[in-house]
């Protein structure tokens, strides 16, 4: 087994980086723009069969 270099208690919160929290902050201007764009396409693509 892997043996993981020993790192102090405070460092480690200040090293550990989490992915999800910094994407976060952006989400109400990313989630109503991709609804918009997503509903332009279905749109489109039923204009388009029609």
């Amino acid at each position: 087994m892997s043996q993981p270099t020993p790192v102090e208690p405070g460092h480690a919160a200040a090293a550990e980086h989490d992915a999800v929290e910094s994407v976060v902050h952006l989400m109400p201007l990313v989630l109503p723009l991709a609804g918009g764009v997503l509903m332009l396409l279905l749109a489109s693509i039923a204009v388009f069969l029609a």
